[in-house]
């Protein structure tokens, strides 16, 4: 037989010693055949005693009789013992894991009874329910506004939320106004009348009296984000609001959006004929329900009512008989 020269060189190779080790599957196979038979051993010796031969004589390379047969009963008690040694290390490492679970379980129980918490997995308070402002509260909200678009909805929500969320509105004039006028006086007036009740959960909001095109809301001060048009203010504060005016969950959600995109787009009419044709699309949303978000008060009418007080150009002539009666039921609770 020719005689190979080794390709690589014999190096050093330090292994790491923050992985498990694996078995040698070659080495362990030997190891298993020294044990496994006679069979085995037989073999391995008469293949190495054809070897010496093949070295002797080139004849004998190609000799069926110096091939040994494979032993697949030696095989088959090989790969089981393997298998059968890596499942039991594997059991027993998993059944340390879960007595160290089950030993932290246990710590953990003694701290929650030492400190005095609530064994249950998560407190339902009423906080919680009204949106865990109590618990977490959120970033103070700024809105700029025009005192010629006043954002009537601050107040509406105001109202409507008495009995169940705080908004706690303060106004600041900005220098590019020099006087808001008697609405914007009235305005702040009425958003004084309403109450605080600090039992409730709250959101700061700052109305700043500005110079400005539209009406714009500010939530993350660091980010400077801001939200236009009070329509999108109206479904940011819906979002955080009390649980009873979140439509999210709602089948009619899809019906608020859209009410909600009529009163954006009635702001924005520059004719009364467009503006009436906004009109009678919101009677087609309303059709013979009580208010546009069903049964109940929604956030789309807050939407509605404020922007209706936004456009004096709009009287009752102009609205249909459905909607001077949905008004006039909204109107008890937004008391504008």
């Amino acid at each position: 037989m020719y005689e190979l020269k080794t390709l690589l060189p014999q190096f050093e190779i330090k292994l790491p010693t923050c992985m498990y080790a694996l078995k040698n599957v070659s080495l362990a196979a030997d190891a298993l055949d020294s044990s496994a038979g006679p069979s085995t051993s037989s073999c391995r010796g008469q293949q190495r005693s054809e070897n010496r031969r093949s070295r002797g004589s080139n004849a004998n390379v190609n000799n069926p009789a110096a091939t040994c047969a494979l032993d697949l009963d030696s095989l088959g008690r090989q790969i089981q013992q393997l298998l059968k040694d890596d499942t039991a290390t594997v059991t027993a490492r998993q059944e340390k894991v879960l007595k160290q679970l089950e030993d932290l379980k246990v710590q953990l129980g003694q701290i929650r009874a030492g400190l005095g918490v609530c064994g249950k997995t998560f407190q339902h308070t009423t906080a919680f329910q009204n949106g865990g402002l109590k618990e977490i509260p959120l970033q103070d909200v700024v809105i700029n506004g025009h005192p010629n678009f006043i954002p009537y909805a601050l107040l509406a929500l105001k109202n409507a939320w008495r009995d169940l969320y705080t908004i706690d509105v303060k106004t600041f004039t900005h220098s590019t106004m020099a006087d808001i006028g008697p609405a914007a006086r009235e305005f702040e007036a009425n958003l004084a009348k309403v109450p605080v009740n600090p039992a409730l959960p709250k959101i700061n909001v700052t109305l700043i009296w500005k110079n400005c095109e539209h009406t714009e809301m500010i939530s993350s001060p660091t980010m400077y984000v801001p939200i236009y048009g009070e329509v999108n203010i109206i479904r940011y504060l819906g979002r955080v609001g009390p649980a009873e005016y979140r439509y999210e969950g709602s089948p009619l959600c899809n019906e608020i959006d859209l009410v909600l995109d009529i009163c954006y787009q009635l702001l924005r009419c520059n004719t009364h004929k467009t503006q009436v044709a906004m009109v009678r699309l919101l009677d087609k949303r309303l059709q013979k329900q009580q208010y546009f978000g069903g049964s109940q008060m929604s956030v789309a009418d807050i939407g509605v009512y404020s922007s209706l007080i936004r456009m004096p150009t709009i009287t009752d002539k102009d609205l249909t008989p459905a909607l001077v009666a949905w008004r006039k039921r909204a109107k008890l609770v937004v008391q504008i």
